[in-house]
């Protein structure tokens, strides 16, 4: 699969991530604190996120001990959480009130935020979370046993 093909499956897999992630938060908003509900629906955008990127994005269904993936795939989303609630709280709580912005701000703060995610996660999850555990760095870099850094394809 080319790079851009991977790319796009990215993108289509976490459109629906983000989908599932902003409908939970809109739901879980009814009952608890915008803020709480933003962190909450992450975790079920997460979940659909991991199962549709191992299966159809990075193809590892098969390959790799899936735990570990889904250990590294938790620390990465444990930075795109926060990367995603600064983004979203800081629109919504900030930036939006003092520019006079009120139409849907709290929907379109967390949209924003979940979209600022498109080329940090894909570039996180390629190298780190669904990584090819017997990939071994370029010559003239060092990655080290388990490294961050593995070879580009393409």
């Amino acid at each position: 699969m080319t790079e851009g093909a991977r790319f796009l499956r990215f993108l289509a897999a976490g459109g629906a991530s983000a989908a599932a992630n902003a409908v939970a938060r809109w739901l879980l908003s009814r009952v608890v604190s915008y803020e709480l509900a933003v962190a909450l629906a992450y975790l079920v955008g997460m979940a659909v996120a991991f199962l549709l990127m191992r299966r159809f994005v990075f193809q590892s269904g098969g390959a790799g001990n899936a735990r570990h993936q889904a250990a590294r795939f938790a620390l990465v989303n444990a930075w795109s959480l926060a990367q995603v609630w600064a983004i979203s709280v800081g629109l919504a709580r900030v930036v939006f009130p003092a520019v006079g912005f009120d139409w849907h701000a709290e929907t379109v703060a967390h949209l924003v935020g979940l979209g600022s995610l498109a080329v940090t996660s894909y570039v996180a999850h390629k190298r780190f979370s669904f990584r090819d555990p017997g990939a071994q760095p370029p010559e003239g870099r060092q990655g080290g046993k388990g490294g961050f850094m593995r070879p580009s394809e393409p």
